[in-house]
């Protein structure tokens, strides 16, 4: 009798991290698989360890080897961490997508604010609803999230049913869009799940996360409140959050003025899509200043500090056409993405010098988070009863907590991995069976890089360390035919001693090349290396730091 295909699991991003999420599901034998992709997302880059990298995305090699294996690749929902890599990447895969509207239209906006808009294709599945896409049925669950249409997807397969949670909490009352499908995830549980696959981002966190209505009532409050203007900064993808500003406007008789252009394309999108039916109609930045001070609410990008946004330029009294004044209010509807506190802190500290009032999450209920805490991942545990659990979605701390709970609620096997560990779900025993390529790939402008590439490494070191440019003229005997020219970039012009750096570099070169065998004078790749070994040793012992060095050599 034939063995028959196993399912497995393998996450090439989101695993030992946030953000960055690419999970793909493999149906056949060792020899040939059929993959599904689940999401393509990014993460951001740290100008301190990656210099001028604006994206980090997952390496796709393997699902690019595996091109005509690739059946699709469906998306849980629309924020950046899940689909932002797919303009970049899709490229490499030409695979079909799957996505529901709101997402659909989100990801057609974007694509149309390229400078070379791209005609990717997506296939629209109603909420809800069933695809078969190869040997995989993927069903779409509504859950609550802090973007609209954000689905857990139950993978059902001949092996056995497989639900990848996607981002997810229990929100009975949600401010737009279905709560979480309680009766259709205890179906699944009724019906034997074979794996759960499961957001741990707030597996550190005891008790439930409070609801979207909640941050509406104290918006509300906070915005009649206010005497001056006020500027509300939250994710742009918040679509519920924007209606729940809204109506803290109407409320208080405010005009909601738009600033920042990723804020427009998603109102543009919500209102396209009906998730703002009902919602009055938002004015555009030209009459911003028209408006009485108590009549006017600014809705602002930049709730991440980042430096071209609208927020940050406000802070730096740089904005064209929206400006704040000493006693005017300024909301942080959101939470600092790790790695952004030094963005945030400067752009907060830039309103608090204009004698602007700061409220963020940490003195009113202005910010919840889309993920489950502890209780919520009790309750999924609970409605669905899988027999094998896997924690996605999270650090390693996040991840080691979700497991831990996992354990204690009873489920009968839980699997940690990494990004890259090919998971066996069934049939049969669970585990780690294989490793497949996984790693980093970087938006550097408008060029994609691998971590490999010297752009990336060198410009780590340059940022550290400057960079040393030693240009020499040699002849044919092998002797200088001028002085060596130094240039130095980054580099401290004065030793410790108060001696030019230059005239150390300078020496290093000359003495360097007269004190080798002239064969190696001769030979200008050998002078080169030389060279620059001793520039290196040089500067190094008069600043403790070796900077990068380029010798260029010219025979004459």
């Amino acid at each position: 009798m034939a063995r028959p295909d196993e399912l497995t699991f393998a996450p090439l991003g989101g695993v030992g991290e946030i953000g960055m999420n690419l999970s793909i599901y493999g149906l056949g034998n060792r020899h040939q698989r059929s993959w599904l992709a689940i999401d393509l997302g990014v993460s951001f880059g740290d100008e301190e360890h990656l210099p001028g990298i604006d994206l980090i995305m997952p390496d796709v090699s393997f699902l690019e080897k595996e091109g005509k294996n690739l059946v699709g690749l469906v998306l849980t929902h629309a924020h950046e961490d899940h689909f932002g890599a797919i303009i970049d990447l899709w490229p490499r895969l030409k695979c079909p997508i799957y996505a529901t509207k709101f997402s659909a239209a989100l990801f057609e906006a974007k694509c149309e604010a390229e400078r070379l808009p791209a005609k990717i294709p997506v296939r629209v599945i109603p909420s809800g609803g069933r695809v078969d896409i190869g040997p995989f049925n993927v069903e779409f669950i509504p859950v609550a999230h802090s973007i609209p249409e954000s689905h857990a997807l139950a993978i059902h397969t001949e092996v056995g049913t497989v639900l990848h949670t996607g981002d997810w909490k229990i929100d009975p009352t949600p401010v737009l869009g279905a709560p979480t499908d309680e009766k259709r995830l205890r179906e699944l549980g009724d019906a034997g799940l074979l794996a759960l696959i499961g957001d741990s981002t707030n597996a550190v966190r005891e008790g439930r996360s409070p609801s979207e209505a909640e941050v509406a009532k104290t918006i509300a409050a906070l915005v009649k409140e206010a005497k001056g203007r006020v500027a509300v900064t939250t994710f742009a993808s918040n679509v519920a959050r924007i209606r729940a500003v809204a109506e803290a406007a109407r409320e208080a008789e405010r005009e909601v003025v738009i600033v920042g252009r990723a804020m427009e394309r998603v109102v543009q999108v919500a209102r396209e899509t009906g998730y703002l039916d009902g919602v009055q109609n938002f004015r555009g930045m030209d009459v911003y200043g028209h408006f009485p001070a108590d009549k006017v609410l600014a809705l602002c990008t930049g709730s991440q500090g980042e430096p071209r946004a609208a927020l940050a330029r406000i802070a730096n009294d740089d904005h064209p056409l929206v400006t704040l004044n000493k006693g005017d209010t300024v909301i942080f509807s959101s939470r600092t993405i790790p790695g952004n506190e030094k963005a945030v802190g400067a752009v907060i500290n830039g309103l608090v010098q204009q004698g602007i009032e700061i409220i963020t999450d940490r003195n009113h209920l202005v910010h919840v988070s889309g993920h489950p805490r502890r209780d919520e991942l009790r309750d999924m545990i609970a409605w669905t009863r899988p027999q094998l659990l896997i924690p996605v979605h999270g650090e390693a701390l996040h991840l080691h907590e979700h497991a831990r709970l996992a354990r204690a609620c009873g489920v009968p096997k839980v699997i940690t991995c990494r990004n890259g560990d090919l998971v066996k779900l069934g049939p049969g025993d669970p585990g780690i069976i294989d490793q497949l390529p996984a790693g980093r790939l970087y938006k550097d402008g408008i060029i994609v890089e691998d971590s490999k590439s010297r752009a990336v490494v060198e410009r780590r070191k340059m940022s550290f360390a400057g960079c040393i440019f030693v240009a020499m003229a040699i002849t044919e005997k092998g002797e200088l035919a001028d002085d060596p020219e130094v240039d130095m970039v980054g580099i401290p012009e004065k030793t410790v001693a108060g001696e030019p750096m230059d005239d150390i570099v300078f020496d290093a070169v000359v003495s360097t090349f007269e004190g080798l065998p002239r064969a190696r004078r001769r030979d200008p790749d050998a002078a080169a290396e030389s060279v620059r070994r001793a520039v290196r040793s040089a500067v190094n012992e008069q600043w403790g730091k070796k900077p990068i060095c380029l010798v260029h050599v010219l025979e004459v």
